[in-house]
């Protein structure tokens, strides 16, 4: 034990390396890694619009399958951000056996939840599409797609978990390795599978969806592979393994909220796609836009995967001056991406969309849909970056209320309200309403975490 906690001073540089360089090399990888599956994706969906070049119902199909996409990301993504954190608190605590305790623990809630989602795919997901669109084309390419990313999604799940697992040691470069494996697997056989080149056979939608999860098998076993070569401070093992009770639910104390707010998403999607199906091409506007939006938003997330680690491990270790640099460090940075993103939508939007082979009805929507959601995004970075702040202090409950708030408290009404007009570039303007309303609960929250818990970090 000694020799090991001897190793784990020597190694470990969140408690001691100079913030604004710990950040920067704890995120940088992540911010890369999130770009190329925000690339991935993008490249998914710019196959997809070709499948046919009279309707968009292909893309519209894939972006409706967006919210059960999400849904399992957010089980998977917020699972896992309950074990990075408690991993990287219980190492900064030097409690080794509970952090490989807790990895344990971990890997056996995410495979139970993929086994959920393998029968929401197989149940639910002609119900679904058919509560979305009466178009049967749609809903044929929905099924298609959305049952196979569902009943095949397993290494999504083990992705997320072991790349956490790596994060919470500080080895993010890692990460960008699993994640361009994965997408690399992707972009390589999307346009085989959806077209049939060389001796693959043309599958259409059905070859995008499989194109998809053998990019995330690929990186889940990458993923594995290097958390077992080469993660020495978090050692898993399942030799007389069983589900710990206390464990399990300080994973899901930090792990839950964060499960909410991105389910929350998934509702609030879904809800909007039955506002805009009135409007056209409009809920195939809103799926464009949220694969634009992931050039934006992805490289924010790896700067915040980046940042919990670092909060949470000096919370741990009494650090309070480190725990408020890393926050006030994130929260620039964050607002510098946000701020870029602004600029390009508001100046190429009508290149960004040119991207998906658009009808001239989608491009018609999609212009002026782009440069009202965009204005949304400065306020966005503070709120990611201080919400997953209260999460790595183990107050995840606060931003999931924040969450809640914006978006089925304060978006979705706003959205119907202003679809009462009959005018579909009126609907975008709740995003940045609600958002301006995120900000002000945020803050409200930040002083009081600041008042509760910060300053008495180290006493």
């Amino acid at each position: 034990m000694m020799k090991r906690e001897k190793t784990m001073q020597q190694e470990n540089k969140m408690g001691v390396q100079p913030i604004k360089k710990l950040l920067l090399t704890m995120s940088i990888p992540m911010m890369l890694s999130m770009l190329v599956q925000a690339l991935y994706n993008v490249v998914d969906s710019m196959f997809v619009s070709r499948i046919s070049d009279v309707n968009d119902y292909a893309l519209r199909a894939v972006s409706l399958a967006f919210p059960v996409q999400s849904l399992m990301f957010s089980f998977a993504g917020g699972t896992a951000v309950g074990i990075n954190a408690f991993i990287s608190k219980s190492l900064g605590e030097k409690e080794f056996k509970r952090a490989n305790d807790t990895a344990a623990n971990g890997i056996f809630l995410e495979v139970m939840s993929f086994v959920v989602f393998f029968f929401v795919g197989l149940l639910f997901s002609r119900p679904f599409f058919q509560s979305q669109s009466p178009i049967p084309e749609v809903q044929e390419y929905g099924v298609t797609y959305l049952s196979i990313c569902c009943m095949a999604g397993l290494g999504m799940f083990m992705q997320f978990t072991f790349d956490r697992m790596l994060q919470s040691t500080g080895k993010t470069h890692f990460s960008m390795y699993t994640q361009l494996g994965g997408a690399i697997t992707n972009l390589i056989f999307d346009p085989l599978l959806i077209f049939g080149l060389g001796p693959f056979p043309k599958m259409g939608v059905a070859g995008a969806a499989i194109a998809t999860v053998m990019g995330q098998w690929v990186a889940g076993g990458l993923a594995i592979f290097f958390q077992v070569k080469f993660n020495r401070e978090v050692l898993i093992s399942f030799k007389g393994f069983k589900p710990q009770k206390e464990l399990i639910k300080r994973i899901y104390a930090v792990g839950a909220p964060s499960i909410v707010m991105m389910s929350i998403g998934s509702v609030m999607t879904y809800g909007l796609n039955l506002i805009l199906a009135a409007f056209g091409a409009a809920q195939t506007v809103f799926g464009i836009y949220f694969k634009l939006q992931s050039f934006i938003f992805m490289p924010v997330f790896g700067l915040n995967n980046g940042m919990v680690p670092i909060i949470a491990y000096n919370f741990g270790a009494g650090k309070k001056d480190r725990v408020l640099e890393t926050l006030k460090t994130a929260i620039a940075y964050a607002m510098v991406i946000m701020l870029l993103g602004i600029a390009a939508m508001q100046i190429f939007p009508d290149k960004l969309i040119g991207f998906f082979n658009p009808t001239p009805e989608l491009m018609a929507q999609g212009v002026p849909a782009l440069r009202t959601i965009c204005l949304s995004f400065l306020f966005a970075g503070y709120c990611i970056i201080t919400g997953s702040m209260f999460q790595a202090l183990g107050n995840g409950t606060y931003s999931m209320i924040v969450s809640i708030a914006r978006q089925l408290i304060v978006l979705l009404p706003a959205a119907y309200l202003l679809s009462l007009s009959g005018n579909v570039d009126l609907i975008w303007w709740a995003f940045p309403l609600a958002e301006f309303m995120s900000v002000a609960m945020t803050s409200f929250f930040l002083i009081r975490i600041y008042r509760k818990i910060i300053v008495h970090i180290g006493e």
